[in-house]
């Protein structure tokens, strides 16, 4: 007997996602920042959480070094490494989302196709991609990690923008363009097209 047939979820038996979003006062909605690593996504990350805190707005912050610092430290960055990577992410991100909580999300996520199955998880209405667009020789000049130059010299495989490939998302919800815009114009950007949508209709 598969180890699938002894599952029995009891979602239908919770608490639902309305009660907590009632709760919270707020919808909750999954903000997935993509784009080159040094573009600056985990920097507009982090002033938006701040920002949407002291709007009242109750989120939860998941960043790529973090992740993969914890529940994804045992992969690696192959093609199944990432796509599980993300995943992993998605399913986690599914959970916050149905706790009411608005969730930012940081990942270089390089795919359309990962990203695809980021958004098919947690759910088209759900996922809102906020592209950080940044030409690669400014993430370069910006790289305090020494990333791009340990990938160019070979020391780092699989680099993406190097020697892994980044797909610029087709149709993203924003566009960040991060080498001209400030860090808080970037974020008043992001917030003034999320407010409408997390805000809730006080009945």
């Amino acid at each position: 007997m598969s180890a699938a047939t002894n599952i029995h979820p009891i979602f239908h038996r919770i608490l639902q996602r309305t009660d907590k979003e009632n709760q919270l006062q707020q919808n909750a909605k999954i903000l997935w920042l993509t784009g080159l690593s040094g573009s600056g996504k985990s920097t507009i990350a982090e002033a938006l959480e701040k920002k949407l805190q002291e709007q009242n707005f109750f989120t939860e912050l998941l960043d790529g070094d973090n992740i993969r610092a914890g529940i994804n430290n045992n992969l690696g960055f192959s093609d199944a490494d990432r796509l599980e990577n993300i995943r992993r992410i998605a399913e986690v991100s599914k959970l916050f989302l149905n706790c009411g909580i608005i969730t930012i999300n940081s990942f270089v996520s390089p795919t359309n196709d990962v990203r695809a199955l980021a958004k098919k998880i947690i759910g088209e209405n759900d996922f809102i991609e906020i592209y950080v667009n940044c030409p690669i020789e400014i993430c370069e000049q910006r790289d305090v990690k020494g990333l791009y130059a340990k990938a160019r010299r070979g020391e780092i495989k699989d680099f993406t923008g190097i020697t892994a490939p980044f797909e610029a998302p087709v149709a993203p919800s924003i566009e960040i363009k991060s080498n001209e815009l400030t860090i808080e114009e970037s974020v008043e950007k992001i917030f003034n097209h999320i407010l409408p949508i997390i805000t809730k209709e006080k009945k």
